[in-house]
């Protein structure tokens, strides 16, 4: 059977829909017909609620979700149903105060909010699958169910509890066999880490060395995908056959690997949370680090990272209504920006769009985070809005049948390269007083941002997705690797070969520095790849204020900040250098052909406009529908066996007038553009078209 059928079509909206929650819970018809005059066809349910299942210790409450699951497949409304795990009851945690997350520090995570428990104990697994069982053993075969959400958001702690301990002894051992190759591959006979044991290896509260924080991470997020992957097990067995399994990634998560969890799935879903108002004007620089995109290219890239965790279409089953967080983050969307929002999510691969959620809650720890309606329970604006949203997307659902998004440049993501960092920042935070452990999706995040600011199409691949490099090239005309400092010599010699055999290759700071065991390597770097681009360095430095960036001419055309690797050119081309005293020396930019294709090597994190610029230079013109991209606007393209489809936006309060370098037309209202033509984008305004 097809577990994806649902999907095949154009997109979908969708809403988590907590019945349970309001204080009428007899307004379900009034609410699921909101709901259908809406186009909204997918609801997300039950997955918070464990103590309302099972409200004492095997009592079972199961039949309450029955009347909701009833009446929304008669409204023709797809309902995801949630294993209740991540949100356990009181009498479970004042029963089994054992079960608790053991921090670093010692200390038991107290019970009171979510996400408490140790979810690889197996007596929490035994409650864990009962419950499981009794819920999607209920429902799970209903007409209405087409898929289930296994957990919500897990990775939030990394685990400390002595079992974890044993557990993660056994992990390295198998994976080193003996003590000697470990104290070899580590580095231990530093500040006499040396053992003769298994069981002297110490607990990661006191760790010092960074292979022993690589290989814990790794083995903390392996945690996370094997609980996902088990309740898979359990579950596959209590559906329908055509009934997909997805869980909800928070793409944040200090014990997430993305990918590895997305390999436990049939589709991948996710946050996809942003900041709206001013924070959507794309000339704007938001702070990132946070778990909301706070400017417009960190959520182009938070999409098209959510679809490189299966390397295909996605949902995004959590995005914002009318505000999102805590009452002081309250942006309520300007008009316009909820359809912006949408769109953009759609154009980088997600077939549904769901709220997060139907209605604003009246108690509890998120009464401020706003849903489509509000404390009054009445449509509103966003609610019409979204409607309308709706209707666009019934309107073009023929057209984006199976279309995927394209991609100009490819973005390489490390899990390993972003641990290291975090353990090792190479970048200061904000004050400067200590290392910023954001580093790596500062540096990748940069880089990015210059693709999306010269108006390229960006597709996230992960480092363990990289293919061959003949792959690899077909895929990716250009290919973008920044801050890969945890590389083993097989990643490196794809993309020197990558290289060779024609793409464009563009390597940003530390990348090559360091090997697969979070070790430094005692070569030249970057390692591998610095022959092939005809560049090294011995030197590299941590910046105290920014310094200014020069043509050879020896005019200052920008400035770098945060960190200089100080690149040597011995055969390739110094395109841009620095005016300093002692960085002087060094190159900024290099460039060199090698084989078919050639090698950028940008030594720091640049300025905004330098950065695009250099990106722009080796990507070359755009292929974008527009004969000139004023600056406020994208253009993303989705292509499958109707044609293409452009998505274009104007991320501005201002409007923007654009001429079409081919014939489109509007999917939305059928209006034709021949060549040629000047359209006017208005304020916060986003167009579809087909090419004709």
């Amino acid at each position: 059977m097809d577990r994806l059928k649902a999907w095949r079509g154009g997109p979908r909206l969708g809403a988590a829909y907590y019945n349970e929650y309001l204080p009428d819970p007899g307004r379900l018809e009034t609410d699921l017909g909101l709901m259908a005059e809406a186009g909204i066809t997918v609801i997300r349910v039950g997955e918070s609620v464990w103590s309302t299942w099972e409200p004492r210790d095997g009592e079972f409450d199961l039949d309450w979700l029955t009347p909701i699951l009833d009446a929304a497949h008669r409204r023709g409304i797809g309902v995801i149903l949630g294993t209740p795990t991540y949100a356990v009851p009181p009498w479970l945690a004042r029963r089994h105060p054992e079960l608790a997350v053991v921090r670093r520090d010692g200390s038991p995570v107290p019970w009171g909010g979510r996400q408490e428990v140790d979810y690889t104990s197996d007596l929490f697994r035994r409650y864990a699958e009962r419950v499981i069982r009794a819920v999607i053993g209920r429902h799970g075969r209903h007409p209405a169910v087409i898929g289930v959400q296994l957990d919500n958001e897990a990775g939030l702690h990394l685990i400390h509890t002595d079992h974890v301990m044993r557990r993660f002894r056994d992990w390295v051992a198998d994976r080193y066999g003996d003590v000697e190759t470990l104290n070899r591959e580590w580095g231990l006979v530093y500040w006499s880490h040396r053992i003769a044991e298994w069981d002297e290896l110490w607990a990661p509260a006191g760790n010092t060395t960074p292979a022993y924080d690589l290989a814990w991470r790794r083995f903390q997020a392996e945690l996370t995908a094997d609980f996902i992957g088990w309740q898979a097990g359990i579950v596959h067995e209590l559906v329908a056959a055509d009934a997909f399994l997805t869980t909800c990634i928070a793409y944040g998560r200090p014990a997430m690997d993305d990918v590895a969890v997305g390999a436990r799935l049939d589709i991948a879903s996710g946050n996809a949370y942003y900041l709206a108002q001013d924070a959507l004007d794309l000339e704007r620089d938001g702070d990132g680090g946070q778990w909301y995109a706070d400017d417009v290219p960190q959520f182009v890239l938070m999409a098209d990272r959510m679809r490189a965790t299966r390397q295909a279409p996605f949902l995004v089953t959590e995005t914002g209504a009318a505000s999102i967080g805590p009452a002081w983050l309250t942006r309520p969307p300007y008009d316009g920006q909820l359809a912006q929002a949408a769109w953009l999510l759609v154009a980088r691969g997600a077939r549904l769009v769901s709220y997060w959620h139907w209605h604003t809650l009246h108690s509890g720890h998120e009464v401020h985070w706003g849903g489509i309606l509000g404390h009054d329970l009445a449509p509103g604006r966003v609610y019409d809005e979204i409607a309308a949203i709706g209707r666009q997307f019934a309107a073009v659902g023929e057209a984006l049948r199976d279309a995927e998004p394209d991609a100009e440049v490819g973005l390489v993501y490390a899990h390993d390269s972003e641990w290291a960092m975090a353990f090792e920042p190479p970048l200061a935070a904000p004050g400067g007083v200590d290392g910023d452990r954001g580093s790596y999706a500062r540096i990748v995040g940069a880089f990015g941002r210059a693709a999306v600011d010269a108006g390229l199409q960006v597709g996230f691949v992960n480092e363990r997705q990289l293919p061959e490099a003949v792959e690899l090239m077909r895929r990716y005309p250009v290919l973008i690797v920044a801050g890969l400092v945890a590389a083993s010599d097989p990643t490196l010699e794809t993309l020197a070969e990558y290289a060779r055999l024609g793409g464009r290759l563009v390597l940003g700071p530390r990348t090559g520095y360091g090997d697969d065991e979070g070790r430094m390597r005692a070569a030249l770097a970057p390692a591998v790849v610095g022959a092939a681009a005809g560049v090294g360095y011995r030197e590299f430095a941590a910046l105290a204020a920014p310094v200014e960036v020069v043509s050879p001419s020896g005019e200052v055309v920008g400035s770098a900040h945060g960190w200089i690797d100080g690149l040597e050119a011995a055969d390739a081309e110094t395109l841009l250098g620095y005016r300093h005293e002692l960085f002087g020396r060094w190159a900024a930019v290099t460039q060199h052909a090698v084989g078919g294709g050639e090698i950028t090597v940008i030594g720091s994190i640049l300025d905004r406009t330098t950065l695009a610029s250099v990106i722009a230079s080796v990507a070359g013109p755009a292929s974008g529908p527009l004969v000139a991209r004023p600056g406020s606007v994208t253009a993303h393209s989705l292509s499958g066996p109707q044609g293409r489809v452009w998505v274009v936006h104007n991320w501005s309060p201002e409007a923007r007038t654009v001429q079409v370098g081919r014939d489109v037309a509007s999917l939305i209202d059928d209006a034709r553009h021949d060549v040629g033509a000047d359209i006017v984008l208005g304020a916060w305004d986003v167009r579809v078209w087909r090419e004709v």
